[in-house]
Formats: structure tokens, C-alpha cells, sequence
């Protein structure tokens, strides 16, 4: 019966309608920041300032989108912004051989390999995890030096750069170029995000992955093959840095060995501030995106304004992950 009482603690039992806060909390911090980020500045509520800010953030965004799945099974990577150095120095190096003459079929190639050696590399790091028994951190630590290290020896220790003019005014609309006035980086976010989040809310897969992040040993016990869920989200963590290094290599047209530096923080950060709890167990696709526009707006309200240095900012997105960490405890023992 509606607003009946259970007879052992004498309070309604919840409904549908209890507001889950964990949820929740990431989108007041944004609403919060915007309300902020216009009293700092007036031009930061601007339609171009904003859609900057949106457009700035695809890279950390899509990552962390993948880290969403391997948190969420019990793992962590902290080899993805290695990984996008190495994979941008491979697409890029293809695309100068010229090993196909007609530029468009050269750079569809060039994509695909992209988005194929991220899912690799997102493989070895999913097997030496199960297969090889190592905990995550050391695992994805072993494989961040390897990464980042054959990205200096294919630099040479300084810069891969896309020399053919032509590839690159082919290229560039792809992170310059709008969709109906929406820039594509903008629409490849969405896009992305709405493909994890009907995987992880909508899928036997995503039901598995959550089992398996709550309780190991129980999802075992019900036949989830435990090494397989989780071999396949650190696939997927890396087609979501594959997608990231196709946005990136048209910004810029080039990379080194400093390429990716600390994206790790913010890709863990987004999702630690999107609601996803580290301990594994609880996926939120839609907060993650929140967490990662918000560390975006943060460093962009630091630039317009004068109260603390953009020299901090990195120190500013330490602080935010230890400050997520502990309002996300707060919320568990409620």
C-alpha cells in the first residue's frame, strides 16, 4: 500500500521517486560553475565561449567515457593518455607514407587503424590484467612507460607532423567542421555517450560489467566469465581513446612525446566527479560527460579571471578529484 510503514524501522520504503544525490550532485556543481563562471566574467556565458569550452573538452570526455566501463568492472587505466600519443604518432606516420594515392581512401584507412590499434593496445592491457594476473595499476603503469616510450623513439625524441597539405585542409573539417552549426567534436560526444549508455544500462554486457564490479566473486559464482567482462571494457577504453586521437590528430597535425600528458588525472577525475564510484559497481555514462565539461569550465573560468593562476590548473584538478572522493563517501554512508 502507498505510504505504508515497514514494521521493523517505521519509515516509508523507498520509491521510484527518491532522488539518488550521487547522480544528482554532478549536475548542480555544473549548474553551479556556469552561475560562477558568469559572475567572474560576463563573456564566459557567451554561445561561442560556451561551445568553445564543450569543444575543448571532446578529447577527455570520450576517454573517460571508456574509463567509465573499466572502473566500473573493478579496474583502472592509467595508460590512456600514452596510449593517445602512441596512437596519434601511428595515424600520422601512415597518413605521411603515402601508401595510398587517393587521399580519401588514405585517410578512411588511416581512422580505421586508429581506432584499431587503440582497441589493441586496450587489449594488451585487458589481458595482461586477467590473463597475467596483475593488479591494474601496475599493469596499465608498465604499459603507460611502454607506450610513451616507443612514442619517443618514433619521434626521435621530438614531433610527428602530417606534412601533406592536401590531407590536411581534407582533414581539418572534422574537428573545425560543424553539423547543423553544431561542432562535429560536440556531436561526436554525444553520439559516443549515448552508444556507452544504452551498452551499459540496456545490454546483458552492462548488466555483467556492474555485476562484476560490485562483487568478483558472486558474478563468478553465477557464471559471468569475470576475465572476459572485463578484458572487453578495457577494449572498449581504448576504441574511446581511438575515437579521441581521430579528433585530435585535425587540431593539431602533429605529436610528441609530451602529447597526453595528465590526461589520465582528468579522465579519472571526470568520471570520480561524474558519480562513478572507484571502487567498481556503479556506472554513470551522462555524469561522467558532466565531470568532464566541468574540469573544462574550471580551467576556462581560471583564464578569464584573475583570481588564481591558469598556472595552477592542474593542481586545481588534483584538488577536485580528493574533493569528488570525499563528497562520494559522504553520500555512501547516507
Amino acid at each position: 500500500m502507498t505510504g505504508a510503514t515497514t514494521p521493523e524501522t517505521g519509515a516509508k520504503p523507498k520509491t521510484s521517486r527518491d532522488w539518488d544525490m550521487a547522480a544528482i550532485a554532478p549536475f548542480v556543481a555544473l549548474a553551479l560553475l556556469l552561475v560562477l563562471g558568469y559572475f567572474a566574467n560576463p563573456s564566459f556565458a557567451s554561445l561561442a565561449n560556451l561551445t568553445n569550452v564543450i569543444t575543448r573538452s571532446a578529447f577527455i570526455a570520450i576517454i573517460a567515457l571508456g574509463a567509465t566501463y573499466v572502473i566500473s568492472s573493478g579496474g583502472l587505466d592509467l595508460s590512456v593518455g600514452s596510449m593517445v600519443a602512441f596512437v596519434a604518432s601511428l595515424m600520422i606516420m601512415f597518413l605521411n607514407s603515402g601508401a595510398i594515392a587517393d587521399p580519401v581512401m588514405l585517410l578512411a584507412c588511416a581512422m580505421l587503424l586508429a581506432l584499431g590499434m587503440g582497441a589493441a593496445c586496450g587489449l594488451a592491457n585487458g589481458l595482461i590484467t586477467t590473463v597475467g594476473r596483475i593488479e591494474p595499476f601496475i599493469a596499465t603503469l608498465g604499459t603507460m612507460g611502454i607506450f610513451r616510450g616507443l612514442t619517443t623513439w618514433l619521434s626521435q625524441g621530438g614531433a610527428i607532423t602530417l606534412k601533406d597539405r592536401e590531407l590536411q585542409a581534407l582533414y581539418r573539417p572534422v574537428y573545425f567542421g560543424s553539423v547543423a552549426g553544431v561542432p562535429i567534436p560536440i556531436v561526436v560526444i554525444f553520439v559516443t555517450a549515448a552508444i556507452a549508455a544504452f551498452v551499459l544500462y540496456r545490454t546483458r554486457y552492462g548488466r555483467h560489467l556492474i555485476a562484476v564490479g560490485s562483487n568478483e566473486d558472486v558474478a563468478r559464482y553465477s557464471g559471468i566469465s569475470v576475465n572476459r567482462v572485463r578484458t572487453i571494457a578495457y577494449v572498449v577504453q581504448g576504441l574511446c581513446v581511438g575515437v579521441a586521437v581521430l579528433l585530435y590528430v585535425p587540431r593539431l597535425g602533429s605529436t610528441s612525446a609530451t602529447t597526453g600528458i595528465l590526461w589520465e588525472l582528468q579522465a579519472i577525475t571526470a568520471v570520480v566527479v561524474g558519480g562513478t564510484a572507484l571502487r567498481g559497481g556503479v556506472g554513470r555514462i551522462w555524469g561522467t560527460v558532466c565531470g568532464a565539461f566541468i574540469l573544462e569550465i574550471v580551467g576556462n573560468i581560471m583564464l578569464l579571471s584573475n583570481f588564481v593562476s591558469e598556472y595552477l590548473i592542474g593542481a586545481i584538478q588534483g584538488a577536485i578529484i580528493i574533493i569528488a572522493m570525499l563528497v562520494q563517501r559522504s553520500l555512501m554512508r547516507k
